[in-house]
């Protein structure tokens, strides 16, 4: 058995493993561990010190701020400190500090400035006679790097300033703009496809956006900042020589605005905990609307009085704390990397993990999408890997962490072999990123299309979930969707978890499901490029699944929202002799061919698309779609410019919010939603 080490070999341990941690994070802008594992040590490390104060070290990593300046740029002394923050991991870490404060001023009434906390690098720079002169990092808080000629990049930062006092010092947070790290992304994701066609080792690819932000300023050539699209938020004022006086600190913000620095449009001034709480709890919940990335709320002391009265530890003031939200990105191990076949037969590479807890779940797996992103990014069995789950999206693999690599490390080989029992070639065409197995009997294939079609967006079947289907096709009871509607009540009997009742439900739903409206059944035959609105259109068009099987190209092409790929592929996939069979055991098993549902309500939206994203309170996401629809509408899955509104639920996908706001679209609540219904029309 290991023995546990002493205190004072653990605390030794912990403040080299937190300088090195320190060193990648702020010195090389190349973390190995995520913000979540390093906030973990440092706090080990602070409990540790807390109760062994003998062991007390004024050198320790917890009595500093960031870490020592590289030797890249000139170094620079702050005359006024850059502290750092401490921070509050939950409800309880905030109330507490709360406590704190007004136990400091003797329950004097508190204002509270709430900041948005954005994932950048801090600056501070210096302006003389209205002219910049001077632009430098955080460092250890007393020394920093000059970047002066980086930041000069910045549009948003004004040069000159007018009416400015004598000195002024401004200090903010310099960060990459999500949508400025996508382009980054996929320009380095494509310089490398490239250098790996010419037997060239690939590029590191930026992980997120406070990593590439912090590498685009450390640039030598600041050509090279410039064309990173770099940004600035101003929140704090340094040294001020001849400037006015202040009492608050929404008065230095609103100073800083009128000096023409970019202020946050999100900063709040609240008059209690519990409202700095609906504060914090609001913006962890709707992060993602936002253009750029946070990590959590930056909470204030709003006078500058009561500032001085509480002052300072000897690291971080005592009037501010950052409150962190729960990390999206973790580290993990990658253990393996695998294939998954969908019923079109696409290829899509998954990464099997090692189990970690990031973005409120357990991850064991995440997609790895194509292999030219798998070739891109190049990540390998065996790496380190930043995993990310934002939100409710699928887990995805960011990249590696390079310094974590095994020696004999290799690229992965993309697979040449389907991994189903026909063992078919896998077959990449020049013109598209995806890989297919292109052998119809493939049973993976197979299996995916009998799940799609009993899915919620497809027939809807109760009970007829993945696993039913793998017995089912293991035993050989169906080989096609056709087969299903044959399934007896003894046959499921024969398969393990099948009791008397749960069987008959589940014949019971599917024989349910003969009478779904058309537009379900072209929708649930996996119709390459086929989605529900197109198959709405197509229905009404032609009103019966024979009509639309038997239209030529051109008249399936003229149908509103359908066009030639799609029409191409329908007509592809009725003249295939399998897919015919199908049809014929539909139809011999009594599935309607021809139910198209003609609604009564009023057509208050003939010719207006609305998009709804998030979680409504009286409305499935179906359900929406589908009065949409029943009003004459469309509710397609994305926003465009021909977009007349968008509904705006609980979690809305982030990048639709900023689509919205980008063409300037209506964005209604469910409320505003349901007057649009009955009218057709805006609210006021």
């Amino acid at each position: 058995m290991a023995r546990t080490p002493s205190p004072k070999k653990r605390i030794e341990e912990l403040r080299a493993q937190i300088r090195h941690h320190n060193e990648q994070y702020y010195g090389s802008d190349q973390p190995e561990i995520s913000d979540a594992e390093f906030d973990i040590l440092l706090r080990d490390l602070r409990d540790l010190e807390a109760t062994h104060p003998e062991l007390a070290d004024s050198s320790s990593p917890t009595e500093a701020v960031g870490a020592a300046a590289v030797t890249t740029f000139d170094p620079v002394q702050h005359r006024v400190p850059m502290t750092s923050l401490d921070n509050a991991m939950d409800e309880s870490e905030l109330r507490a500090w709360g406590d704190r404060v007004s136990k400091g001023l003797g329950d004097q009434p508190v204002q509270y400035v709430c900041e948005l906390k954005i994932d950048g690098l801090a600056i501070s720079i210096r302006y003389e006679n209205g002219v910049l002169v001077q632009a430098a990092t955080r460092g250890d808080g007393k020394v920093g790097e000059d970047v002066t000629a980086n930041v000069a990049t910045i549009s948003s930062l004004p040069k000159k300033i007018s009416n400015a006092p004598e000195v002024v010092e401004v200090r903010g947070e310099i960060f990459m703009s999500i949508a400025a790290f996508q382009k980054l992304k996929a320009e380095r994701e494509a310089e490398n496809l490239v250098r790996i066609e010419n037997g060239r080792a690939p590029l590191a690819v930026p992980v997120n956006p406070r990593n590439a932000g912090a590498g685009s300023l450390r640039q030598k050539d600041p050509s090279i900042t410039a064309q990173r699209d770099m940004s600035l938020w101003s929140y704090q004022l340094g040294e001020v020589v001849g400037g006015p006086e202040f009492t608050s600190h929404h008065d230095t913000l609103e100073f800083l605005r009128t000096l023409g620095f970019p202020v946050n449009p999100e900063i709040t001034i609240v008059d209690s905990i519990e409202a700095v709480m609906q504060f914090c709890h609001s913006w962890q919940e709707r992060r993602h609307e936002l253009p750029y990335e946070i990590d959590g709320a930056v909470v204030k002391v709003d006078s500058l009085a009561q500032r001085e009265q509480l002052g300072f530890t000897s690291r971080a003031p005592r009037w501010a704390i950052a409150f962190k939200f729960p990390p999206e990105e973790k580290h993990t191990l990658l253990r393996d990397i695998q294939i998954s076949v969908g019923r079109t037969g696409r290829v899509t590479p998954f990464a099997v993990l090692e189990p970690v807890f990031v973005g409120g779940s357990n991850v064991g797996m995440a997609t790895l999408h194509n292999r030219d992103q798998v070739a891109a990014k190049d990540v390998r069995p065996g790496d380190t890997v930043v995993v990310r789950k934002a939100g409710d999206v699928i887990p995805e693999v960011v990249g590696p962490v390079l310094a974590k690599r095994p020696k004999n490390s290799t690229p992965w080989v993309f697979p040449t072999q389907c991994p189903c029992e026909v063992k078919s070639t896998l077959v990449k065409l020049d013109d598209v990123a995806d890989t297919r197995c292109v052998e119809p009997m493939c049973p993976f294939q197979r299996d995916q299309r009998i799940i799609y079609f009993a899915s919620r967006g497809g027939m809807d079947i109760e009970g007829l979930g993945e696993r039913t289907v793998f017995a089912l096709s293991d035993a050989g009871l169906v080989v096609d969707v056709g087969d299903l509607f044959s399934l007896t009540v003894e046959q499921l009997l024969t398969l393990e978890g099948f009791a008397e009742l749960s069987a008959q439900n589940l014949v019971a739903s599917i024989q349910a499901s003969r009478s779904k409206p058309l537009p379900k059944l072209l929708t649930a035959l996996g119709i390459k490029h086929l989605g529900p609105a197109a198959s709405d259109s197509l229905s009404s068009h032609f009103g019966t699944l024979d009509a639309i099987a038997s239209a030529s190209a051109e008249e399936l092409a003229a149908v509103d929202g359908v066009g030639g790929v799609i029409a191409a592929s329908i007509n592809a996939w009725f003249a295939v002799p399998a897919n015919a069979l199908i049809v014929s055991k539909l139809r011999d098993a009594g599935v309607e061919f021809g139910r198209v549902v003609v609604s009564t309500l009023p057509q208050t939206l003939v010719g207006k698309a609305v998009v709804v994203t998030g979680t409504l309170a009286n409305f499935s996401r179906e359900g929406a779609e589908e009065a949409i629809k029943a009003r004459g509408g469309k509710s397609p899955g994305s926003v465009s410019a021909k977009t007349f509104a968008v509904v705006l639920g609980e979690s809305p996908g982030a990048s639709k919010v900023t689509k919205a706001e980008q063409l300037q679209i209506p964005v209604l609540n469910e409320s505003q939603f349901e007057v649009l219904l009955e009218t057709g029309e805006l609210p006021n």
